[in-house]
């Protein structure tokens, strides 16, 4: 990794072209895209979303930068079907972006999705960077200051105003050039075809499908016993949900969880009953308080039958404070396995959870290998077991011989 420098690093203020227009008609999209087609080499892409404010993810604001054709910023919110010269010229680049994985989601909705795709994110914990945040990246490798402070704004609104545009802007103004100063590094630490499975990777993923059981994540819901505080809950939740997903809201901002435990507590039986606990009777909650009341009935009048579980069903390995219970032996691999696999973090400075998913190496544990106590058995085993689990060659070239030696756990004596 490089040396760290004690020169004082240089703030960077506005771009050094100025601050571009935001386009936002179709004749302006295309003219742009023009231009980005005329341009040579990888292309720095960003998007700002509304996270926290809004219930989708989409995006509200493109920022791409490409050399020879300079920053671009793009409103998509008013040119949505008319992005297609842009994806004509975009689609087919080498794409560079922090954090891919956040952001890709909501392009590909509108149609723009890379060919090739290089994560200076990723590439900095490959690369062994102990902080791997854009301004902090760009510091160390690129000695230059980026300015915080917009990042959680909520970009859906309009007009938006000049000083965040100047971040966003700011935020591919030296993508490139941190680009082309990852690769140097994860060349020179011989990780480059690591670097390159892992983008790969990102690149071709999907959304995880969403979980029937999301209501469960509701903060302070561990201080609910009985199930049917558990079904109050869920019908409270699913209503929040139904009513931020129609306005576009972040649910948070329709209701906040600490009001879905309270209601779950006190079973409220009418509306003003309901409206004497926190946050109901306040007059954004007032107009949707037989919604929640309504939500509160329904739990109330489940079959026992119908109440969900206390316990959190899982699937796959139970939770890993009951294995020593349940399972002595497995408890023993996941024990050996761990440290196998924090050796081999220390060895390459990667993080473990980059060297192979902590989930997989659970699942691995607990069944992954029954049937198998021959070695050479027990290797093929492993890595198809890992290849199964979406792991990526160089992941299973690392991990497979140290694991085949920690999972057989010695007999005892």
């Amino acid at each position: 990794m490089p040396v760290a420098d004690d020169s004082p690093a240089e703030p960077l203020l506005a771009p050094a072209d100025g601050l571009p227009p935001v386009l936002g008609t179709p004749a302006e999209v295309a003219a742009a895209a023009a231009r980005i087609a005329a341009g040579s080499g990888p292309l720095a892409v960003d998007a700002e979303r509304a996270s926290g404010f809004r219930y989708s993810a989409r995006a509200y604001l493109i920022q791409l930068r490409r050399a020879g054709a300079g920053t671009v910023l793009i409103d998509p919110i008013p040119v949505t079907g008319a992005l297609g010269p842009l994806a004509d010229a975009i689609n087919g680049l080498e794409w560079v972006l922090h954090s891919a994985d956040q952001d890709l989601p909501g392009l590909a909705d509108l149609g723009l999705h890379p060919n090739r795709l290089f994560d200076t994110e990723l590439g900095g914990r490959l690369a062994g960077f102990e902080r791997v945040g854009l301004a902090a990246m760009v510091e160390n490798l690129l000695g230059r200051v980026l300015r915080k402070g917009h990042g959680a704004a909520d970009w859906s609104t309009r007009p938006l105003p000049e000083e965040w545009l100047n971040y966003a802007a700011l935020d591919v103004e030296l993508l490139l050039e941190l680009r082309d100063a990852v690769a140097v590094e994860l060349e020179a630490q011989g990780k480059a075809e690591f670097a390159a499975q892992e983008f790969e990777h990102v690149r071709l993923s999907k959304p995880a499908p969403l979980r029937p059981d999301r209501w469960r994540r509701t903060s302070g819901i561990h201080t609910l016993r009985r199930a049917r505080q558990l079904a109050i809950v869920r019908e409270l939740w699913v209503t929040r949900d139904e009513l931020a997903r129609g306005r576009d809201v972040a649910p948070s901002r329709i209701l906040p969880d600490s009001a879905i435990v309270a209601a779950a507590a006190a079973d409220p039986r009418t509306i003003a009953q309901l409206r004497t606990l926190p946050v109901f009777g306040g007059p954004r909650q007032r107009r949707y308080s037989r919604e929640w009341l309504g939500a509160v009935d329904r739990a109330r009048a489940l079959a026992d039958a119908e109440l969900p579980p206390t316990a959190q069903p899982y699937d796959g390995p139970p939770p890993v404070n009951r294995w020593e219970r349940r399972d002595p032996v497995a408890a023993a691999r996941l024990t050996r396995a761990r440290a196998a696999m924090a050796e081999l973090s220390e060895e390459y400075s990667i993080p473990v959870e980059n060297l192979l998913s902590p989930e997989l190496v659970r699942r691995l544990c607990w069944d992954g290998i029954s049937s198998y106590d021959e070695s050479p058995a027990l290797h093929d085993a492993v890595d198809a077991f890992l290849a199964t689990g979406s792991a990526r060659a160089w992941q299973r070239e690392l991990a497979v011989p140290r694991l085949v030696a920690a999972l057989p756990v010695p007999a005892a004596d």
